[in-house]
This record gives structure tokens, sequence and C-alpha cells, in this order.
């Protein structure tokens, strides 16, 4: 893809290290210092023109997000979006987002382990060829990646609007041994979901009626144990529903 910026874009985006980092490898194992806090950090993975990474940041101050892509002008344009939501909430500067140049082929190299709560993945590019299939972020060797870099309440988020990269994640998830849940295959069925951010892209294709196909995948050990307990709880709630005794009829 091929984006037509403006004229000096990357002296604009350098003008704004409080928002935009252009060289993330210096921050490795810092970025809690970036924010200057150490709230959990949860990062969008190709974030497109930044409409959900922006919405997320404004709605959760109490979460640090960051939004990664490779393409200068969609920096520009995430962090104009940025900083819209912010003033709405009456701020100029945006202080819990940071919007990182990057490759997801190199994620290892801007975070240290552990250092990610977690990972957005949203309409990602589909590479619908099977010899591209490991381009995809959801292939096994992308799902490592993220596996290292998450924390102990990891999770990964995943929405996309192609069955065929849905079907392929699934069967990624699965090989690699993560635990899935709310695995839907027609997300907005009875209605838009207020309580989820959408992207550019999901606004548009359930404008057109399209189903949208979302999971979560739970990875870091403390994540898993609550998920599990919160399982047995809802079957031995399912157990006791199931083993009342109507009441004898009179």
């Amino acid at each position: 893809m091929r984006l037509r910026g403006r004229k000096n874009i990357r002296e604009s985006l350098e003008q704004q290290p409080d928002l935009v980092v252009l060289e993330p490898q210096q921050w490795k194992g810092r970025w809690h210092e970036f924010f200057g806090n150490d709230h959990p950090i949860h990062i969008e993975l190709g974030m497109g023109k930044g409409q959900f990474i922006s919405r997320m940041s404004g709605n959760n101050p109490q979460i640090n997000y960051i939004g990664m892509d490779i393409y200068d002008e969609l920096l520009r344009r995430g962090s104009e979006k940025a900083r819209a939501v912010w003033r709405e909430n009456g701020q100029d500067r945006v202080p819990n987002l940071a919007l990182v140049r990057g490759n997801v082929e190199y994620l290892e190299s801007m975070f240290e382990p552990g250092e990610l709560s977690r990972i957005y993945l949203n309409f990602s590019d589909p590479w619908p060829k099977s010899k591209h299939a490991r381009r995809r972020l959801t292939h096994p060797r992308f799902l490592m990646k993220y596996k290292e870099a998450l924390d102990a309440y990891g999770e990964i988020h995943f929405k996309t609007d192609s069955l065929t990269l849905f079907e392929f994640s699934l069967n990624s998830l699965a090989q690699t041994g993560l635990q899935m849940r709310n695995i839907s295959l027609h997300l907005h069925r009875e209605g838009i979901r207020d309580d989820l951010v959408m992207t550019e892209y999901e606004t548009k294709f359930v404008g057109q009626g399209m189903p949208i196909y979302r999971l979560e995948a739970v990875i870091g050990d403390k994540a898993l144990a609550e998920y599990r307990a919160e399982v047995a709880r809802e079957l031995e709630d399912q157990a006791r529903r199931g083993g009342a005794k109507e009441p004898a009829p009179e």
C-alpha cells in the first residue's frame, strides 16, 4: 500500500515527541518511563488511521496505549485524531498514547518480554494467497512473538471481516496451544456493540451489513487462571440450576 502524505510530514512528526515515537527501540524496557506511570500497556499492531486507538485512549485514561504502523502518513493522521479526542476531553495533551513507527517483524527489538498487557489485531491484511500465509499477523511465528511480549495478564483481541483469515487464525491459535474465548462469527448481529470501539474499516463494513469476526486469546498465566476459575464457577452454577428440583404440584 502506498500513501500520499503531506509535504514535510517527517518534520511534523518529529515535532511531536510527546506523542509520536519514530525510533521505538530506544524505549525498549522503558515504556513505563515514556508514559510516566506503571499502568498496563495495550498495543494495536497496524493502527490504520488511528480511530480505534485514539478512542480507546480517551475512554480509558487508566491504561497506556500504543498504536503501531509503518507509514508516516498514518502516524500523522493518527496524531490528529488523538489530539482531537483529547480536546473533547478538555486537554491539549495526549497523556496515555504513543504512536509508533514500527514493523511487527521486529517486535522483540521494541519491547522486553512481559512489557505489554494486551495486543489488538484489527482488520489486519488477510494476505489471501497461500504462499503469503507467513505474513499474516496471526501466523504461529507472530503468535510466539506476542506470547513473549505479553505479561502474566496478557491477551490478544482479534477482529476481521475476512472469514478466510479468521479460520486460519482459529487454526493457528489452536496449533500454538492458546486458549480462545468470546468467539463471534457475527459480532454486530443483534445491533452495534456499544461496549466495543470500532475501527474505520469496521464502521464501513457494518454499514454494508457485512459480518465481523472476533475472538480473544488468553495468554498470560494469571489471565489463564482467572479464566479457568470463571469457567469453573459457571459450570458449578449450571450444575446447581440443573439439580434444583421443581416444587411438587399441589
